[in-house]
């Protein structure tokens, strides 16, 4: 047999019956091929349905607005509460958060601790120290500075004590 198209393309000497193997199985392929893409739409047209069930494409877009606008709040919201904590946070950090107290009998002869040292600190272990001594002449208080939780000024035993229960040194024991 004598094909004029297959010498003009240079396949002259090209046997037949693997030109229609070749095309047979490309067909085969796209038909196969054709199969997967359809059962992809056929799965995505399910999902597409589902979706948009009871809905139109204004009601969608309205919850899609919805959905910004709630998620703007949300960030704006959060942003407000972060600083609010900050602010909070800066006001705590100066509040007296630290406490310790003795209680002790100054001069041994009244009977009943009614002496005591009270140490009061911030976070950053800043405060005072009030020290009342009572007697049997009467009250005497005295307030000591604690920067840093060093104190300038010598403290007694009892305030010594306060003051390690308020930095965390010494632990509180009911039986002092």
């Amino acid at each position: 047999m004598n094909y004029n198209i297959l010498e003009a393309a240079g396949f002259g000497s090209l046997d037949l019956t693997y030109l229609f193997i070749a095309a047979y199985a490309l067909i085969l392929i796209l038909i196969i091929t054709t199969i997967v893409q359809t059962l992809r739409l056929h799965k995505l047209s399910k999902r597409y349905k589902k979706f948009m069930a009871g809905k139109n494409a204004g009601s969608l877009e309205k919850d899609i607005e919805g959905i910004y606008e709630d998620n703007r709040f949300l960030k704006t919201s959060m942003e407000k509460n972060r600083k609010d904590i900050q602010a909070l946070y800066r006001k705590l950090e100066g509040a007296f958060q630290k406490v310790g107290i003795v209680k002790y009998d100054a001069f041994n002869q009244m009977g009943g601790q009614l002496s005591f040292s009270l140490a009061l600190l911030d976070e950053n272990y800043n405060g005072f120290i009030l020290n009342c001594v009572h007697s049997t002449d009467g009250c005497y208080s005295y307030t000591k500075e604690v920067k840093k939780g060093i104190c300038e000024i010598s403290l007694g035993d009892e305030e010594k004590k306060a003051l390690d229960i308020a930095m965390g040194i010494t632990d509180v024991t009911l039986d002092q």
